[in-house]
């Protein structure tokens, strides 16, 4: 799927999440800085910061490119992975790793980076 017809989709579902439970759950979230998430994003760049990367651990994929990537959906993903819910595990580490801040933080540097 392309990055576009993602980036829409990805908004759609936060749109029907709104309608149904009539909040967000950045609503309740802290509120990111990209300053302090740019001081932070190394963990990020060994794998997402790489043009066309793939890792093969614990399979051969892509890794997906999450620059431009709207905040809320970040957020979103990185709780599923700290939770489990997503199950790729250097993902999960890193994501048990981060704050609630730390999460706003980055989401709001990767929603901004082109």
């Amino acid at each position: 799927m392309k990055r576009n017809a993602l980036k829409a989709l990805s908004i759609a579902v936060l749109i029907a999440l709104v309608s149904v439970t009539g909040t967000t759950a950045s609503a309740q979230a802290p509120t990111g800085d990209a300053k302090v998430g740019a001081q932070k994003v190394r963990m990020c760049q060994g794998c997402h910061g790489i043009e066309g990367w793939r890792t093969a651990y614990p399979e051969v994929y892509q890794v997906p490119r999450i620059a431009g990537q709207h905040s809320t959906y970040f957020v979103s993903a990185l709780k599923a992975y700290k939770s489990g819910d997503r199950k790729h595990p250097s993902m999960r580490g890193i994501a048990g790793s981060l704050s609630d801040q730390d999460m706003a933080d980055l989401a709001a540097y990767y929603a901004e980076a082109k």
